[in-house]
């Protein structure tokens, strides 16, 4: 197929007529012609011949770039393949130097003197020596025979030259590509680094330092990824809500507040949830601080402890949430905003936080998942005492009578934008009288003017 403003194309007829018109059909034929035929014409050498009349294949050189560049941008792991590429390189690069010196050393003869490929029966003998000989000098070991005449001479001196130059790019790509892997695992999990010295430098360590390094750790080993956010930042809206839903929507159907919700709620949310992981032993929330965020638990399990600390009074696992009861106005809560109870995690949890921002402009755009929230939320503070009913009723009665009075104020202000409609009616039309009215007593004078001058004349 073929990209035709940015859409696959897949007819075999059209990409056939847009092959055979470019520009790489007619290279491509040279390349695959069966020239190693000529070999079998009287007076052609044999085995000398092959490789020489094979060389049209680089013609394919081109191709393969191609194919290596549409690789490394589609593979899940570019810079191991890029690797394997470098890898290629090196042994194809070797493998030719080799080969030309078991050339040289057929031309001055195999077994001549030490430094050419010694005469052996086996080819695979003469070419691992060939191999071994090359790879010692183009990684300048040195280590190799001393050359006796002046093309051993020129041949070393070329291969330590092509060795300068194409191992020196290979190990800068090589340097590269590690560079490149250490800033791939940063670019998802924060530094340990800044902390611990900002640590030591105001004297603190010891046991915090650890807790610090093992939170780290977690996320490395874990596959925690709390920077996604950024890695996802510079796609379209669409496509980031695709992403994101393909990642985390399975989790976030498990909460049990969102089985019943329809599709796009929470695509809307996905959006605006921010992954977080707490360690062993660290508070998520305590009671009586403000709510600013609420938390859904994807991973790991978290206690409700008592004003000591220690205590547990329940147990939340996988699939639970908490904190929404000071994010949402529910009629009665004693507690307003304020959180009403001490959330602890055990080991080390996966959360997802919604801020109260993001959570009301979701509620906004869909009334039904909001009157479901307030219900069980009404239904968590009659459990725990801290829903007042009167309280309740007269905010109730409160907000219908306010509901009432503005309902009376919007009959009251149709009534007053009917008014003044016929006003500015009446108005244009007394308009339109006076001036019709201002026309003849105009036209009349005029008549007037005219039937004097014609009597004075």
């Amino acid at each position: 197929g073929f990209l035709e403003d940015g859409i696959l194309v897949r007819d075999v007829g059209r990409t056939r007529r847009r092959y055979l018109g470019s520009r790489t059909f007619p290279w491509d034929v040279m390349a695959v012609l069966p020239t190693e035929l000529l070999c079998l014409l009287p007076g052609v050498p044999r085995v000398p011949g092959v490789p020489a009349a094979r060389a049209n294949r680089c013609l394919r050189l081109p191709r393969l770039f191609e194919a290596f560049d549409r690789c490394e941008t589609r593979t899940g792991w570019p810079n191991v393949f890029r690797m394997a590429k470098l890898m290629l390189y090196l042994l194809l690069g070797i493998h030719w130097h080799g080969c030309l010196y078991y050339a040289l050393s057929a031309h001055l003869g195999l077994g001549a003197d030490p430094w050419v490929c010694p005469s052996s029966a086996r080819p695979l003998r003469r070419y691992l020596h060939s191999f071994y000989f090359s790879t010692l000098v183009l990684a300048m070991v040195g280590d190799t025979p001393a050359p006796q005449r002046e093309e051993e001479l020129l041949f070393l001196t070329a291969g330590f030259l092509l060795a300068v130059l194409g191992f020196a790019t290979i190990t800068g790509s090589i340097s590269t590509v590690i560079v490149n892997l250490s800033s791939a695992s940063s670019a998802f999990y924060p530094d340990a680094g800044p902390v611990r010295r900002y640590l030591r430098a105001w004297g603190v360590g010891g046991r915090l330092a650890g807790r610090v390094a093992r939170w780290h750790q977690h996320l490395r080993a874990q596959r925690k990824l709390p920077a996604e956010g950024d890695a996802l930042q510079h796609l379209p809206r669409g496509l980031r809500a695709e992403v994101a839903a393909s990642v985390h929507l399975e989790a976030l159907r498990r909460v049990g507040l969102f089985r019943s919700w329809e599709r796009g709620v929470l695509r809307q949310l996905v959006l605006r949830l921010r992954p977080q992981v707490f360690g062993p032993g660290e508070f998520v929330c305590r009671r009586g601080d403000v709510g600013r965020e609420m938390y859904f638990i994807r991973e790991g399990r978290l206690a409700v402890v008592a004003e000591d600390g220690v205590t547990q009074l329940a147990v939340l696992g996988e699939g639970l949430y908490f904190g929404e009861i000071s994010l949402i106005n529910i009629k009665g809560n004693t507690a307003g905003n304020r959180r009403t109870a001490n959330i602890l995690s055990i080991g080390y949890s996966d959360l997802f936080c919604l801020g109260k921002e993001d959570l009301a402009e979701v509620l906004a755009e869909f009334p039904a998942a909001r009157a479901a929230m307030e219900a069980k939320g009404r239904e968590l503070l009659l459990r725990m005492g801290q829903l007042d009913t009167g309280a309740e009723a007269a905010a109730l009665a409160a907000e219908a009578e306010a509901q009432r009075r503005l309902q009376g104020l919007e009959a009251a202000l149709e009534g007053l934008q009917t008014r003044a409609a016929r006003l500015l009616a009446q108005l244009e039309a007394s308009a339109l009288r006076m001036a019709l009215r201002v026309q003849r007593l105009e036209g009349r004078r005029q008549r007037r003017d005219r039937a004097g001058r014609t009597g004075g004349a």
